[in-house]
């Protein structure tokens, strides 16, 4: 059991690390692109610069909120 504890504490490290809040924005970012893909409604360039662009304004926000926060 001591195992199962410390393989799912080095994944939950690794994916949420230090900021849960940029790996909710990374989730939804990837939720909204596989949709997009999914459904065909954007060629696959066009996929490829917004998928680009949306992580970069998701994690823009969080470290935006998180700053805001820190300097209150």
């Amino acid at each position: 059991m001591g195992f199962l504890k410390a393989f799912g504490a080095f994944w939950y490290d690794f994916v949420i690390g230090d900021d849960w809040k940029i790996a909710v924005y990374t989730v939804v970012a990837l939720g909204v692109v596989a949709a997009l893909a999914i459904s065909g409604a954007v060629d696959d360039g066009a996929l490829a610069v917004l998928g680009t662009v949306l992580f970069g304004a998701c994690f823009a926000a969080g470290v935006r909120y998180d700053a805001g926060r820190m300097s209150k």
